[in-house]
């Protein structure tokens, strides 16, 4: 299985003064999904957490929904005819009676570990796969998720102090599941945010835990909309970020019920849609 990270030789100048050292990088490598034996998605990642990665994107994708809906998840071991590690191959073996979206089977794609899954040039697939739609009203429904904002602009320290790997590194995105209360519930690292979100959706999903209507969702950097997409697919209500949101990231939460939060600094903040569930 691939390392978290690995050393190389960097050549450090402070002051004008140059000198070489070891430097810690984060590793950077392909995981090959394939769902039921056959090829459907290459993502470039950091090593870890591959299963729930897998199990994660196939939320995305709309073909899973509960842990009922796998029948098993395993490395391809000397699956690869390059020498190439096994461990960078994951399939997703279904459950009997579990049908594949036609658009899931139509789509081979290669994602960066910057950009996730592009292409999608409409709401449409979202709108028709999801399986945790919001209902009108939702957000002000008795028992809707509520945070407070002065809790919210604080939940940013709270997921970098948490970042164990990014300390080493300085190269990794992070997605933090928090409670409504503040409490950190799952953090991932990798050099791609959307993966990190996919790990912990995937986790979530394993763990029988979908959909994660109670859970605040926050990503380093910026939301865009396959960010969004994602939450949408695990049933996540409130999704925030440190940077800006994509049009298109906003245009899904308005559609869809949900709390989109940009520019997440400190107390600031700029609410984009469902401004109903922070509290001012």
């Amino acid at each position: 299985m691939g390392r978290v990270t690995e050393r190389r030789r960097v050549v450090r100048v402070r002051g004008g003064v140059a000198g070489t050292r070891p430097d810690t990088l984060v590793t950077e490598e392909p995981l090959e999904i394939r769902l039921n034996g056959k090829p459907l998605a290459i993502t470039m990642r950091t090593p870890g957490d591959d299963f729930a990665l897998a199990a994660g994107f196939l939320v995305s994708e709309g073909v899973l929904a509960s842990a009922a809906d796998v029948r098993a998840v395993t490395y391809c071991e000397g699956a690869t005819d390059d020498g190439s590690n096994p461990y960078n191959v994951v399939n997703v073996q279904l459950a009997p009676g579990v049908e594949v979206p036609d658009i899931t089977l139509e789509r081979n794609v290669y994602t960066t570990s910057s950009c996730g899954l592009c292409g999608k040039a409409s709401l449409d697939a979202v709108r028709t796969a999801t399986r945790f739609p919001q209902s009108p009203g939702a957000a002000t429904a008795p028992g809707a998720v509520r945070i407070p904002a002065g809790l919210l602009g604080e939940l940013p320290d709270r997921l970098r102090a948490a970042q164990k790997v990014f300390d080493r590194t300085g190269g990794l995105h992070a997605a933090g599941l928090f409670s409504a209360d503040g409490e950190l519930l799952d953090l991932r690292e990798d050099v791609g945010r959307h993966n990190a979100v996919d790990k912990i959706v995937g986790r979530a999903l394993r763990a029988g835990l979908l959909p994660l209507t109670d859970g605040v969702l926050l990503v380093s950097g910026r939301a865009s909309f396959e960010l969004a997409q994602k939450a949408v697919m695990a049933g996540i209500t409130v999704l925030a970020a440190v940077s800006a949101p994509s049009s298109l990231a906003v245009d899904l939460a308005l559609e869809s019920g949900l709390t989109l939060v940009g520019f997440l600094r400190g107390g600031d903040m700029n609410i984009y849609a469902g401004e109903e569930r922070i509290l001012l």
